[in-house]
């Protein structure tokens, strides 16, 4: 069987889940005897057999980020002739692949890490591009063969957002995580080199700052913790100017009543951010829109506590009090996710964290108890032979 793998997102080009989840799938099915993947991914050239990239056209330079990335699936469709399916990730690269099976006639699948309808604050960022974006995901999805939902949640979501598709088309397959690379890594040289003191109590996030990952709503609850702990901000990849000013302001307010607050912009290689896992007591994802979550996954593998937001797919991940803690959320159904009551979510958010930070051996409990439930039910073998069992039922019902 021969898939070809169409993504934005391909190593060493990676900022999110969904590029962290082409490549470790990727690497699972190549694994698998009988089976060939074969990657299109945006970006610079790659030196992997069986990988081909895609620059943006150079005659869309300028022109709007939608148009460009739209420029790169047609390169990408007419270079899959000859797969027997193609399995597309994001909306980025589902036009790819709803044009690759119209030309060459192989089923398309697509994988569901996100929405687009449920995340307009993209319009912040991409302008009109953002309805050229959506119309490109409704387009695949409602053609897609078969549609692959990384959570329960999400797939409510889809036959929400798309009621058109039939259900029996789309699956669940659960995010994975390599338990090998993501594992406790004790280094308090090498933390302490990052400006973090790994003896305080510290609470970590790791993300993107997006309205999606909640990071101002978790500044805002670090306001209310207790003056010893530690603030680690792995965050950087601001999706618009307004707002990375406002994380900004929200830092430099923390800095002023209290020490211990470190923002690390850049992006770390993994060695370095394993060790500021497992340093730390608490994980927090303050997502306010998470189809699942595999920063959580990758926190619990490294055996950190997380008390995340009770939305999405987060609740089949984190056990409440046994792997963490779910904060309850109340959102509006305009679908932004927006809380209705911030305030009270903030004040929960702050009260989660204290609780697990002011007990140290609790946190490190649920730590344990994390990476346990990471290496039990979300390994990458388990979640290629999955995948490839949807394939199989695609190209069954295809032929």
């Amino acid at each position: 069987m021969r898939v070809d793998v169409l993504s934005k997102e391909y190593p060493p080009e990676v900022y999110g889940g969904a590029g962290v989840h082409v490549a470790e799938l990727v690497r699972a099915l190549r694994a698998v005897d009988g089976v060939e993947a074969r990657v299109h991914a945006f970006g610079a050239p790659r030196d992997e057999a069986g990988t081909a990239s895609y620059a943006e056209p150079a005659g869309l330079a300028g022109a709007n980020a939608a148009l460009r990335t739209l420029g790169v699936d047609l390169e990408i469709a007419a270079a899959t002739g000859g797969a027997d399916l193609v399995h597309s990730h994001t909306w980025y690269a589902n036009m790819a692949g709803h044009l690759s099976s119209l030309l060459h006639g192989a089923p398309h699948v697509v994988s569901a890490h996100s929405l687009e309808p449920l995340r307009p604050w993209k319009a912040e960022q991409l302008g009109g591009g953002y309805r050229v974006s959506s119309w490109a995901e409704k387009t695949a999805y409602e053609a897609a063969a078969g549609v692959i939902a990384v959570s329960a949640a999400m797939r409510d979501d889809v036959l929400r957002s798309y009621p058109s598709i039939d259900p029996a088309r789309v699956h669940v397959v659960h995010n994975g995580i390599d338990t090998a690379d993501w594992a406790p890594h004790h280094d308090a040289e090498r933390v302490r080199a990052l400006g973090v003191d790994p003896d305080r109590p510290t609470v970590i996030f790791v993300g993107r700052i997006t309205r999606q990952k909640g990071l101002p709503l978790f500044l805002r609850a670090c306001a209310a913790l207790p003056p010893e702990v530690q603030l680690v901000l792995c965050a950087g990849a601001p999706d618009t100017p307004e707002i990375m000013a406002e994380v900004e302001g929200l830092v430099a307010d923390l800095r002023e009543s209290r020490d211990g607050v470190v923002w690390i912009a850049e992006m770390l290689p993994r060695a370095d951010v394993t060790a500021l896992l497992t340093s730390a007591d608490v994980f927090a994802c303050p997502s306010i829109y998470e189809p699942l979550g595999i920063v959580n996954l990758e926190a619990m593998a490294c055996e950190t506590a997380v008390v995340a937001t009770a939305t999405g797919g987060i609740p089949e991940v984190v056990v409440p009090g046994e792997t963490g803690l779910l904060v309850p959320i109340d959102q509006a159904d305009d679908d932004t996710g927006t809380p209705l009551d911030p305030d009270r979510y903030v004040s929960d958010l702050a009260g989660a964290l204290t609780s697990l930070l002011g007990d140290r051996e609790r946190a490190a409990r649920m730590g344990r108890a994390g990476r346990e439930r990471a290496v039990e039910h979300f390994s990458w073998t388990a979640v290629a032979q999955r995948t490839l069992d949807v394939y199989r039922e695609v190209l069954a019902a295809s032929s």
